[in-house]
């Protein structure tokens, strides 16, 4: 089986694998296959309490914490960015030989309290516990502002649960307001989820019985994808671009030939990725065509929101409904951590 795929990948196009959420036996394995980033988020902590390999070790990490801190979720905010730090240190060799440039792990916070304040402690605390840790905030109200303070600290940020073209360019925007006047500017990307956004879309359509030609319903997080891509492209702005939340290969293949990161999990998509070992063609280029748009914008609300540059306000950015699905995958995990500290706490005594 060749081990290629992404290699060719990254000579052949600008577009950049990251591995998402992995392991550190899966973190070792996605590096070898060409991975130089990796983006975790909050459903980390639980999948790692039940993992075979590293799940005994997290327990008894988390065991110590308990013990320490009355707080569960301080508790569950602590075990998350050790286990993330252990990450960190797989990745810090790239990021050293790099010069900063390459060897980035992202981490999030608690998904249940976004607000300012709560984004900016954990913020700080996630930027002291490596020098490769990438804050991973949600582009909201909330988060945009709290993205403005710390970007101006000099804090390396990754914007996430992107869903829509004005979530992106409100991002550029708030970005360009921050980092004016610095000398050195922190790195910034932004994550857009094509994925997830399917998912909702594909759930409306079933739910609402729309009636939709299934070749254009299949296309409809990548085109938002491309309008972004493009307005990024045509306004210059100092921001780069990701693509997450895969629910299939063509998430990642769709992706091919964008000057972008996409993130993707170990299972079910790296690893069927290489072993599919396809040619590497430049398939984000092709246009999506005008009918297939046209359709998208008639019979789904939400699509034109999201394609729409004003179609979502900043208020509603929390409460899009993609936004909500992608958010309930974390508050779940996170909810179910915090169920465990809780029933473990009383086993302690």
């Amino acid at each position: 089986m060749g081990k290629d795929y992404f290699k060719r990948v990254h000579r052949h196009a600008p577009t950049r694998m990251w591995i998402n959420n992995v392991t550190r036996e899966e973190a070792l394995f996605a590096i070898e296959a060409g991975a130089q980033n990796c983006t975790q988020n909050p459903t980390y902590p639980w999948k790692i309490l039940n993992d075979e390999k590293d799940g005994a070790a997290a327990k008894a990490l988390l065991d110590e914490l308990i013990r320490a801190d009355k707080s569960d979720e301080n508790v569950l905010g602590e075990f998350q960015m050790r286990l993330i730090a252990g990450i960190c240190e797989i990745f810090r060799p790239i990021h050293e030989a790099t010069g900063g440039k390459e060897g980035w792990v992202t981490i999030q916070a608690t998904p249940i309290h976004e607000d300012v304040d709560t984004i900016l402690k954990w913020g700080r605390r996630h930027g002291a516990a490596a020098p490769n840790m990438m804050l991973k905030i949600p582009v909201t109200k909330d988060g945009l502002d709290a993205m403005k303070t710390l970007i101006k600290e000099g804090r390396v940020v990754l914007a996430t649960e992107v869903m829509c073209v004005a979530q992106a360019v409100k991002l550029c925007e708030a970005y360009k307001e921050a980092a004016a006047g610095m000398v050195n500017p922190p790195l910034i990307y932004f994550a857009h989820i094509p994925g997830i956004f399917d998912e909702e879309m594909q759930h409306q359509v079933k739910q609402r019985n729309i009636e939709i030609d299934k070749d254009a319903l299949y296309q409809a997080g990548i085109i938002i994808a491309k309008k972004i891509h493009r307005l990024l492209y045509d306004r210059k702005y100092d921001v780069r671009m990701m693509s997450g939340g895969a629910r299939g290969l063509h998430h990642f293949t769709e992706m091919v030939g964008a000057d972008c990161a996409v993130t993707i999990n170990w299972k079910g998509s790296v690893d069927e990725l290489i072993a599919l070992d396809a040619p590497v063609t430049d398939k984000f280029s092709a246009s999506p065509s005008p009918d297939v748009i046209d359709e998208l914008l008639e019979k789904i609300d939400d699509f034109r929101r999201g394609y729409e540059r004003n179609g979502v306000s900043t208020d509603e950015f929390e409460t899009y409904a993609p936004v909500v699905r992608f958010r309930n995958n974390f508050t779940t995990a996170w909810n179910k951590c915090l169920e465990y500290i809780a029933k473990r706490r009383v086993e302690l005594g």
